[in-house]
């Protein structure tokens, strides 16, 4: 894998989102990579190592009951740090069977060294993507 700067792995979770894949992918992951949720569940709010994230992504990737359809209002924001970007974005899905279309909003704070994600920190709208699949 050729070196990867922070905005081309975010562009590559895009990509494995939308194709119905896991959004984090092995090969995008350093080895001991930590994914947090800091409004997430208590137990559900840190993951730490690669083989941990990607297993984690697959069974949730699987278990959602939605179809990835787009990216909106995406804004990516430099830091002073070259290693750190902050993705805001709309994530636009449809309900298989209902036709229902939702879409909840994402801030990711991205951290990769070498070419591969080392920190990912998400905070999303758990009520409205709890709305949105009920």
């Amino acid at each position: 894998m050729s070196e990867q700067t922070p905005r081309d792995l975010f562009a590559r979770f895009q990509r494995n989102a939308l194709a119905g894949e896991a959004a984090l992918d092995e090969e995008m992951l350093a080895d001991d990579v930590v994914v947090e949720w800091p409004f997430g569940r208590v137990g559900h709010r840190r993951i730490k190592g690669r083989e941990q994230v990607v297993a984690m992504t697959r069974a949730g990737r699987e278990a959602l009951p939605v179809v990835f359809e787009e990216f909106r209002d995406v804004m990516i924001h430099e830091t002073a740090d070259p290693e750190v970007i902050v993705a805001e974005y709309q994530m636009v899905a449809t309900i298989p069977g209902s036709g229902k279309e939702a879409q909840a909003p994402f801030v990711v704070v991205l951290r990769a060294r070498d070419g591969r994600i080392v920190h990912w920190r998400e905070y999303q709208d758990q009520a409205m993507i709890a709305e949105a699949l009920s």
